[in-house]
């Protein structure tokens, strides 16, 4: 049994709505807390209290200097210390914080999540594979204004290839914004979701946050910038190749995909695929994977990308070109 020390604002930001925090905690770590004045009571086993009583610590540290920390993202925090036990809250608070001047702010749900961001901070080029709903794509936005809002970055690139138009934008109605935007709608949802839409407007009118569909970036050079390939796993070998040498001096490069979601035409092979047997040696370039475990939708996705995972795998079948099994995957 031990005791801690709290203010009255750490006690009130702890207990949360109808204690929900406190509640997660004893369940989490198998414990009982008491409140007593200005104190917790921590009972239960020696390690799991003295574990819980250091997070205490660095909560009530963390409240007293006015950082913020909202219920979803003190679960967060608190579930992947307890699955590690070499974190700690000044981990994620405020170091994993992102958009700390935009309309919320960002902190990754998982341990690859973390995982993620640090490995965008420390390289160049990284590729992030793995399920819709893990969260690759909207924490490379993030990532992306954080850059550009702390003037790391003068602009953001944003791309995918258009398969679904067969990559003839030309033959679509629309100047190439109106072509190549109901292609890029998960990246537009991240960027009005964690900014202003009236600052999103000026940036695109100003060319800060720019559309550049795949198949129109042959022959740029793009400097100073933090450029995101969305839904890779639908280029093609040559489509990777020219869009990782497309990337200039002081830029960024995040990729994104899924490779059980490839819709190339049959007998292509994607190129993302092949980035990852090649490239996984090259220093300054990571890959990221995330799997069921990472998803922050509905908890039934969660169970959905898992029953497809094993379905597949009971298949035995090889990856490579788009196939399962001989077959096509299918979305």
């Amino acid at each position: 049994m031990r005791k801690v020390l709290l203010s009255d604002r750490s006690l009130q930001l702890l207990f949360g709505p109808l204690d929900e925090n406190v509640r997660f905690l004893e369940e989490l770590f198998g414990v009982t807390i008491q409140a007593r004045d200005s104190s917790l009571i921590i009972d239960g086993e020696e390690d799991d209290v003295a574990s819980l009583e250091a997070i205490l610590i660095d909560f009530a540290a963390l409240v007293d200097k006015g950082h913020s920390m909202t219920n979803g993202d003190l679960k967060s925090a608190f579930k992947q210390i307890a699955a590690d036990a070499a974190l700690s809250l000044r981990d994620f608070f405020p170091k994993m914080q992102l958009l700390t001047t935009g309309k919320r702010q960002v902190l990754p749900k998982s341990l690859n999540q973390r995982r993620y961001i640090e490995a965008i901070r420390a390289n160049d080029i990284v590729f992030g594979i793995g399920p819709g709903g893990t969260g690759k794509t909207f924490l490379a936005v993030a990532m992306a204004l954080t850059h550009l809002l702390e003037k790391s970055v003068s602009r953001i690139v944003l791309t995918r290839p258009a398969v679904e138009a067969g990559e003839r934008l030309g033959f679509l109605p629309g100047d190439i914004e109106e072509k190549i935007n109901p292609y890029l709608r998960p990246l537009y949802d991240a960027l009005y979701f964690l900014l202003d839409s009236e600052k999103i407007h000026r940036y695109m009118e100003e060319g800060t946050i720019e559309i550049a569909p795949l198949a129109f970036m042959r022959g740029r050079t793009l400097n100073d910038a933090f450029i995101i390939l969305d839904e890779a796993q639908n280029t093609t070998s040559e489509q990777m190749k020219m869009f990782l040498t497309r990337i200039g001096m002081r830029s960024k490069a995040v990729i994104t995909g899924d490779v059980t979601q490839i819709d190339l035409p049959f007998g292509r092979g994607s190129g993302l695929i092949e980035a990852r047997n090649i490239l996984g040696d090259i220093a300054g370039l990571a890959f990221c994977t995330f799997n069921e475990n990472d998803v922050v939708r509905h908890h039934l996705v969660r169970l959905i990308i898992k029953a497809y995972q094993q379905h597949t795998e009971s298949e035995a079948a090889p990856e490579g070109n788009g196939r399962l099994n001989g077959k096509r995957s299918k979305n």
